[in-house]
């Protein structure tokens, strides 16, 4: 009888689960997500966050590489150009300096043909790692890196203050137009790429022939009337915002096409995966799936053009500068052209690769931030 009543008992004990180990001990087991078992996403979650050494050091390698190729580029071609900086500014001096003068020139300039090339390049490589970026002959023997200190503030308030406000327009109205394709929006797209293939300089001319000469409510040129002391002052910020006003325009109306058609053109690819039909399905409001799901994953190719374009800022709109006289990083590059500087133009090349090559950076940054499946695949 009593082996009877122990059978079931062994029996039971028997088909019990083993005791769990672990916190399952303290309770209950943590439920897994079987659409992760085996994934990426799941081996990086049980092993924590993996840094992708290997992606980072061939980026790295990547853009060591391209400065000093760049650097190297700088350095050889204003030498294989005919004639230098001291041939035009001895022209100019029309035979009141001495040969000894000239030579002295070209040892400041690095231009003495006495010196190897090969010295001229070491030497030219000391000097930017002591951030001696040599003389300027057209701004009176001025440094280089204060000639462009002068000029790159006014070209990065500018360019750069017009170029974002022209991407977070064009690219929030690209958005509202794929989202609502066919509808009366659709009619601006064609317009603002007719005015995207619009020259600067004849949108420039235009405005200040309505904006300033017929109705006067902006100045023509200039960055702030002549007299008015520069400071953080009222009446020179006032100036300032004032002078800007058209160049900047022009600058978003022209730019503007380009952000909303690749935006609008994103848009419609993305309306047709199956999250977004799974999103609305799931009954999310149409605001929600807009920006949240469709616009996120639409605006990442758009990134990389925002990075580019902001690292090109620092070259400056040569014509607008020139249509409005402003003074830019672009003009100072045109004057340096035309002057033969090639100190300053070295200068300024070597800012305007530095900040394409940042933008580049944050770029891939941006991409890997907004984009969590770059950050699965590399991990």
């Amino acid at each position: 009888m009593s082996a009877d009543t122990s059978a079931p008992t062994d029996r039971a004990a028997a088909d019990a689960p083993e005791p769990a180990t672990g916190d399952a001990v303290l309770g209950d087991a943590a439920p897994v997500d079987p659409t992760l078992v085996g994934t990426t996403a799941a081996r990086a979650e049980q092993g924590g966050i993996r840094v992708p050494w290997r992606f980072i050091g061939g980026r790295v390698a990547f853009y060591v590489f391209t400065a000093w190729a760049a650097i190297t580029i700088n350095f050889f071609i204003p030498r294989m150009m005919k004639g230098d900086a001291v041939d035009a500014y001895m022209a100019r001096s029309q035979g009141q300096l001495t040969p000894v003068a000239e030579k002295a020139l070209r040892a400041l300039f690095g231009l003495d043909t006495s010196v190897p090339l090969w010295q001229q390049y070491l030497n030219y490589w000391g000097m930017l790692l002591h951030g001696d970026l040599g003389v300027s002959i057209s701004t009176g023997m001025a440094p280089v890196g204060d000639a462009i200190a002068s000029a790159l503030p006014w070209t990065l308030g500018l360019v750069g203050f017009a170029t974002i406000i022209s991407f977070f327009i064009g690219t929030s109205l690209g958005a509202v137009i794929g989202w609502r394709r066919g509808g009366r929006l659709d009619v601006l797209v064609p317009v603002t790429t007719f005015l995207g293939t619009v020259p600067y300089f004849w949108l420039g001319l235009i405005f200040i022939a309505v904006f300033s000469s017929m109705l006067g409510w902006f100045p023509a040129g200039h960055a702030y009337e002549v007299g008015v002391d520069p400071g953080w002052n009222p009446e020179f910020i006032s100036q300032v915002v004032s002078h800007a006003a058209l160049p900047m325009i022009t600058i978003v109306i022209a730019s503007l096409g380009g952000w909303v058609l690749g935006m609008r053109n994103m848009m419609l690819t993305v309306l047709d995966e199956d999250y977004i039909t799974v999103a609305q399905a799931k009954g999310m409001p149409n605001r929600r799936v807009l920006w949240r799901y469709a616009a996120r994953n639409a605006v990442l190719p758009q990134i990389q053009s925002f990075a580019l374009s902001l690292g090109f800022i620092v070259g400056g709109t040569i014509v607008m500068e020139m249509v409005f006289s402003y003074p830019g990083i672009g003009l100072l590059l045109l004057s340096a052209t035309n002057a033969k500087d090639y100190a300053l133009m070295q200068g300024i090349f070597l800012v305007l690769v530095m900040a394409v090559l940042v933008a580049n950076i944050i770029a891939d940054i941006a991409y890997a931030i907004l984009d969590p499946r770059t950050r699965q695949s590399e991990a």
